[in-house]
């Protein structure tokens, strides 16, 4: 029995598209005794893969925390899934605000220690005595109240592009930091202060709320489906948010926006900014916030000597990586001396700009013709590479390139190659070439544009 993806994620891209379904993005907890994870993580990949689930979910003695992608015509086939097991019958889903068909490209199950790295010992407390859940307007009301502080238990990359208003936002790369920091800052504050706790989707206050009970604090309420749900809830009953920018998520997208305010700066120039990315530079992969301008400067990295390594020869950048942990298995979470810009701790509770709420992948009104489709991107050089299968393309002509990742990008053809030789129009079957400023993927398809 196939218990493992099989599958690169370019692969599974392709065939999402090909698929042509809508996919939804969406996440869920439960916190139970279950005896065999081994066991309970190959059941669920079985049936999970069965219904084209993808994501990264971690399963423990303690129970479950999944983040995940399925098409939307599967959904209630996968609620069945998770009615087989009583601690996950009518559980929440919570579902996201913004939806990418390419959030998630493999399914990934581990078994893990804990579902959440909390450090705590839980045999010392009672982990089952949580904080009060409170849903969007009941936490507003709370916020309003003299008596009230409320802490943010996510990480500094988290809160840096969004948070609450007046929230305390700890300076800490992982949850386990945040809890002790926490608890030293607000020792005055046990007996008549509320203690007002959100996060991602609700998991990790559902352990801290118990745990800040058992350091004594009296009134302790946390916000129910952490801050995804709240962005349901306020939209649905037309509540103003007092949440600022955007969530962080951990998937492809790395963000969803709540309001159209920016409250972050590009960590290189200190321009208004929120958007995440990871180096270029395979051997550092550093998750930073760069503006485009940037991004076209530096050619996507965090540095200078990150720049210059992405020009080497591969078989060069691989000796310098050798022997060391690079890439995806470091997840450099933004600190870096070279990062002038970078903010942490104490945020700012006034956006420094606003952004147009629009979705980035809405198609753009304009008369088109399908050229054809993406077969290759030269990161090095920045060229893509397209097959034409209808109508001709020549220089001069102005060009759509649009995919569920790429978005809509437009360009003017200034230099065309067709089958390797400079050209001026390529034809039905050439294979053709050209530089693009941003990379290409192999489900971006290449329009051109006749009209508005």
């Amino acid at each position: 029995m196939q218990l493992y993806n099989t599958l690169s994620a370019e692969e599974r891209a392709q065939l999402i598209d090909e698929a042509g379904k809508q996919r939804l993005t969406l996440s869920f907890y439960a916190y139970a005794k279950i005896t065999d994870p081994k066991k309970f993580r190959d059941e669920l990949f079985i049936a999970w893969n069965t219904l084209d689930a993808l994501g990264r979910i971690y399963v423990a003695h303690e129970g479950i925390n999944a983040q995940l992608s399925i098409p939307a015509d599967h959904l209630e086939a996968f609620r069945d899934t998770l009615e087989e097991y009583e601690f996950m019958k009518g559980i929440r889903l919570n579902v996201a605000v913004e939806h990418d068909d390419h959030s998630f490209l493999k399914l990934t199950i581990k078994v893990r220690h804990k579902i959440v790295a909390d450090g705590l010992n839980d045999e010392t407390f009672d982990v089952t005595n949580k904080g009060i859940h409170l849903k969007a307007q009941e936490f507003n009301n709370l916020l309003e109240d003299p008596n009230t502080i409320v802490v943010d238990f996510r990480n500094h990359y988290e809160s840096e592009v969004g948070h609450f208003v007046g929230a305390i936002t700890p300076d800490v790369e992982t949850f386990r930091e945040s809890l002790p920091i926490i608890n030293e800052q607000l020792q005055d504050f046990k007996e008549d202060t509320n203690l007002l706790m959100y996060c991602t989707g609700g998991i990790r206050c559902e352990k801290a709320s118990a745990y800040f009970k058992h350091q004594g604090f009296k009134n302790v309420y946390q916000l129910e489906g952490g801050i995804i749900e709240y962005t349901r809830q306020i939209k649905v009953e037309n509540i103003d948010s007092k949440f600022i920018g955007k969530n962080f998520v951990f998937d492809h997208r790395l963000g969803e926006r709540i309001t159209d305010d920016v409250v972050s700066q590009c960590h290189q120039c200190g321009k208004p900014c929120d958007n995440h990315t990871n180096c270029a530079n395979d051997g550092c992969h550093l998750l930073f916030i760069q503006c485009d301008d940037c991004k076209a400067a530096m050619e996507n990295c965090c540095a200078t000597e990150c720049l210059e390594i992405i020009h080497l020869p591969l078989s060069e950048q691989v000796k310098l990586r050798k022997g060391k942990e690079v890439g995806n298995k470091v997840f450099r979470k933004g600190k870096s001396d070279a990062l002038k810009f970078k903010n942490s701790g104490d945020l700012p509770n006034k956006p420094s700009a606003k952004t147009e709420s629009k979705n980035i992948r809405q198609k753009i009104a304009i008369k088109k013709l399908l050229l054809g489709k993406a077969e290759h991107y030269y990161t090095k050089s920045k060229i893509a590479q397209f097959l034409i299968n209808n109508h001709e393309l020549t220089i001069g002509d102005k060009v759509l390139i649009s995919g569920p990742t790429t978005g809509e990008q437009e360009l003017t053809i200034t230099e065309l190659f067709a089958n390797g030789n400079l050209c001026e129009t390529a034809k039905v079957g050439d294979q053709i070439t050209f530089e693009t400023p941003f990379r290409i993927r192999l489900s971006d398809k290449l329009y051109k544009i006749v009209g508005s």
